[in-house]
């Protein structure tokens, strides 16, 4: 069987590879130069005019991420020497917040809420009653419960520190849109998978090695094919259920039949390719599948790189106390993290905003709260797609297209938001629709 994958993102290359395990001939398109779709390394440079690696977005991974993890093994990336392992912490420049301690659950979490700095002893026991509530009903609410009302019973401090960046880097949704229900599956699926499931992995490598180049090898050692700089114009279905991808006018030759199209681009080309095959003979599903894709709602991730000499955080990741005024939620120091000694990556979820205003208003929240007056910007990069709005009730369509076409990537239907694990699994699962 010949499969083509359009798309050579984290979900993509997953797909591809489940393809070839599953003994399939595979050819991956990506539009792009380069794989990794939006978890890919860019180019830049310090002040000084020093090469520097980025990313796209400062990503990070947990312990529960069990197919991300067994995917970089396949692909040959070293786990231990790839990623950096902490305990979950959510700790602010002055010291206060939360850190687990490496015990299993839930004893991690009980010691970890008993030593919480900062959070009096109120604030303890409303999250203890409620989380036990949440697990007494099995991490279950109603669909059009959002992350505030299900957070209700907690406190004002519990909600700024805790619920708010937790909710906001999960789902990149505010509290007050984000659906209760996704929010309780990752809590779940990340504080009670078993010890070290809500571990912060922290990439030590920008995120174009630390899988998506490596899936590349590995595919092509498998007799697969990726093709970068190939935008899919069209799909022509053909007789006999097959498809003919029809490539952008470059000058490329037509890359001939398949027998089956898995869609892994983002969401909004899928939609595209989708459409084009409405009123066709035989594939009455497109409109309604391309309907439900193009009616989703994003929101828009931004990264602040910045640099100093000496630039030094006490832990290669912190939480910022967020206003509007001062917009990012976490800074990461990639000195310890990747050995740019000086360089800070500024997370700005959910942002809304001028990038130029974003990029001043985060300097001015550096020297605020981590005495860093002396910052320079290198570079700001702005993913105004970054994920679908993850709203209370959401639907999102389905995997299976037609016959013979089926879709992967984080925006399919699951029970995950818009992350790299929910991406990667639905990349392994579409492989079973061919």
């Amino acid at each position: 069987m010949k499969v083509a994958v359009i798309g050579a993102g984290w979900a993509g290359m997953a797909a591809a590879i489940a393809h070839v395990q599953a003994g399939r001939l595979v050819t991956v398109f990506e539009a792009a130069r380069t794989v990794g779709g939006r978890a890919r390394a860019v180019p830049g440079a310090l002040p000084d005019g020093t090469p520097a690696t980025l990313d796209n977005g400062q990503h990070i991974l947990i312990g529960a991420y069990a197919e991300s993890l067994r995917l970089m093994r396949l692909v040959g990336v070293d786990i231990d020497t790839a990623l950096l392992r902490l305990p979950l912490t959510l700790q602010f420049p002055d010291g206060q917040g939360l850190q687990l301690p490496d015990l299993p659950p839930p004893l991690d979490a009980l010691l970890g809420i008993a030593r919480a700095k900062g959070w009096g002893w109120r604030d303890k026991l409303a999250l203890l009653r409620t989380a036990t509530a949440w697990q007494l009903r099995g991490f279950r609410c109603a669909p059009a419960t959002s992350v505030a009302a299900l957070c209700a019973p907690l406190t004002p401090r519990l909600m700024t520190e805790f619920i708010d960046p937790l909710c906001v880097s999960a789902l990149n949704t505010p509290a007050n849109q984000a659906s209760g229900q996704v929010f309780l599956r990752v809590l779940q699926d990340s504080l009670f998978s078993g010890r070290g499931g809500s571990n912060l992995l922290l990439p030590r490598a920008d995120l174009g090695a630390l899988f998506p180049e490596a899936a590349a090898r590995w595919l092509q050692q498998q007799g697969g094919q990726v093709l970068t700089g190939q935008r899919i114009q069209r799909l022509q279905p053909l007789p006999g259920g097959r498809w003919q991808p029809v490539v952008a006018a470059n000058g490329t030759e037509e890359p001939g039949a398949f027998d089956h199209v898995t869609l892994a681009c983002p969401s909004w080309e899928a939609s595209r390719l989708v459409e084009g095959l409405a009123g066709t003979a035989g594939l009455a599903g497109a409109a309604r599948w391309s309907a439900t894709t193009s009616a989703l709602r994003f929101e828009a991730i931004t990264t602040v790189y910045a640099h100093a000499l000496g630039a030094h955080l006490p832990l290669p990741m912190l939480a910022l106390r967020n206003t509007a005024a001062h917009p990012a939620q976490f800074v990461f120091d990639r000195g310890q993290l990747d050995g740019q000694h000086g360089l800070l990556a500024f997370v700005v979820s959910a942002s809304d905003g001028d990038r130029a205003l974003i990029e001043q208003q985060v300097l001015q929240q550096a020297a605020a709260q981590l005495g860093l007056p002396g910052l320079q910007p290198v570079q700001t990069v702005v993913e105004k797609r970054a994920t679908f709005a993850c709203t209370p009730g959401l639907q999102r369509p389905g995997m299976q297209v037609l016959p013979g076409l089926a879709a992967c990537g984080d925006y399919v239907d699951g029970p995950y938001p818009a992350t790299l694990e929910g991406a990667v699994l639905s990349g392994t699962a579409v492989a079973a629709l061919a």
